[in-house]
């Protein structure tokens, strides 16, 4: 069904980006394919010649022929492609074209000129498939970041084709998302559906995928079944756990006890006139990196907002060493790294982003973080035109450089592979060394393992729970959602 030959690609004007050399990949009508590999591999630029986006909408020096049935995709246009392979992108914004989310659902579907009744049935279908029904007729731009994910998937489905290629579908997604995605992709298959999906979180996708492509700098170097994918020591390939059972926690060594406290009182943000943050009196240990959980939509990014100083009409107070922070004093004292980073990276270069987030620009300290992220050979690229991981380390280096006392971190290692995930974990742990408090907002289990201590459950605005790390009460709660 879809076959690529002796494909090549260097991207123009950026000889760095995702390169591939010598592709060769046969894909039959209903598989189920993963595509892994450490960031900037190549993983996105195959999903782009599948889909179509190169030659349409990238530039840069090919070779070779991509085919969909007897048609090679570089003849086909975009339209015509549009039609057999749809596609859900690693920033689901980038595929929106409506500000609510009934009118997104089916506007692939008026695209295609199909009937109102049609239309109709078909956004039905999606929204009891997804599970959504809560999400319809919403502003989009007050969707939290996984409910937007779900949204794209939900609209391509909709138009029904043939293929679908999906760029990190889990990366903002919540354990009990990531769960529901699996059966999706089980009812794609029992479809007759061919799936390919480029991930980094393996854990759902043991039991629906068919065979695993392993990328490095811009090869395939390894091919498996999906037994012996199972089989394999996923970390000598730099790769995610394939099973959450596998992961222990690390931070128990590295809980300092620590007496001191910060307390939050009165935190209250309201949607218009619905309440989306209400939290009264707590204390959250200082000096400690804390994860803060919970389902898409519960309040967490609108919490770290509010903490960080950035919502106006947040009125709530932070207590640090018994000094009250109003909202004025929390934007001086903390730094956010946001959950789409694109919206936070200003300048020319990698180097200069960094050295933009400090009060006195110090060459060597910027190029210490940089090495310590895996981005010095990035240092003079543009921010924008790296890829999702990329982007993400470039925020956090950033955050580093800042020395702000807090530092607040929304959804860091969405989109990124075990080494870099492992790298940002080593400089929370450095952060922490030097007295500062991070908040992680972050669905991702091993990291939580690999660096936070003490936990955040949110539900529905509130603080459910708050915790020393717990290894069954986490368990219980990715593994169940």
């Amino acid at each position: 069904m879809l076959k690529m030959e002796d494909v090549s690609f260097t991207y123009e004007n950026n000889n760095d980006a995702q390169n591939l050399n010598d592709i060769n990949l046969n894909i039959g009508k209903g598989e189920v394919i993963l595509l892994c590999g450490e960031s900037g591999c190549g993983k996105t630029t195959i999903t782009r010649f599948l889909n179509g986006l190169i030659p349409n909408f990238f530039d840069g020096k090919r070779k070779g022929n991509v085919c969909l049935g007897n048609e090679l995709i570089s003849e086909m246009p975009i339209y015509e492609i549009s039609k057999h392979v749809g596609s859900v992108f690693q920033n689901p914004k980038t595929q929106f074209f409506n500000v609510d989310t009934t009118s997104e659902l089916v506007f692939g579907c008026e695209n295609l000129s199909m009937s109102v009744d049609e239309i109709e049935r078909r956004l039905d279908s999606v929204v009891d498939e997804y599970n959504i029904s809560h999400l319809v007729d919403k502003n989009i731009f007050k969707l939290s970041g996984g409910e937007k994910q779900k949204i794209a998937c939900a609209s391509v489905s909709a138009v029904g084709p043939d293929i679908l290629v999906l760029d990190e579908p889990s990366s903002n997604l919540d354990s009990r998302s990531s769960w529901d995605f699996e059966y999706v992709i089980k009812k794609w298959k029992d479809q007759g559906k061919t799936v390919i999906i480029a991930e980094h979180k393996l854990f759902f996708l043991s039991n629906v995928v068919d065979r695993a492509i392993f990328i490095k700098n811009g090869k395939i170097t390894n091919e498996w079944s999906i037994d012996e994918f199972k089989n394999i020591n996923h970390r000598d390939f730099g790769l995610r756990q394939l099973d959450l059972d596998n992961i222990k926690l690390k931070r128990k060594e590295y809980y300092s006890n620590n007496p001191e406290f910060l307390r939050l009182k009165n935190f209250r943000f309201n949607y218009g006139k619905t309440q989306v943050l209400d939290i009264d009196d707590i204390e959250i240990p200082k000096n400690e990196i804390i994860a803060i959980i919970g389902k898409n939509g519960a309040g967490k990014s609108t919490f770290a907002n509010c903490l960080c100083g950035l919502k106006k009409s947040c009125k709530g107070e932070l207590i640090v060493d018994g000094k009250g922070l109003k909202r004025k004093d929390r934007l001086k004292k903390s730094y956010m790294v946001m959950q789409d980073v694109n919206h936070q990276l200003f300048t020319e270069s990698v180097l200069d982003e960094v050295l933009l987030s400090m009060d006195e620009e110090d060459m060597k300290l910027a190029e210490d973080i940089l090495r310590n992220l895996n981005l010095i050979h990035l240092k003079d690229a543009h921010p924008m035109a790296l890829s999702g991981g990329e982007k993400q380390r470039v925020a956090i280096a950033s955050a580093i450089a800042s020395k702000k006392e807090i530092l607040i971190f929304d959804e860091p290692t969405s989109g990124l592979d075990l080494k870099n995930m492992m790298n940002v974990s080593e400089n929370l742990r450095y952060l922490q060394s030097l007295g500062i408090t991070s908040f992680i907002i972050t669905h991702d289990f091993e990291l939580i393992c690999e660096a936070c201590s003490h936990i955040l459950h949110f539900d529905d605005g509130k603080i459910i729970d708050n915790y020393k790390i717990d290894e069954d009460k986490l368990k219980d709660f990715f593994l169940r959602g």
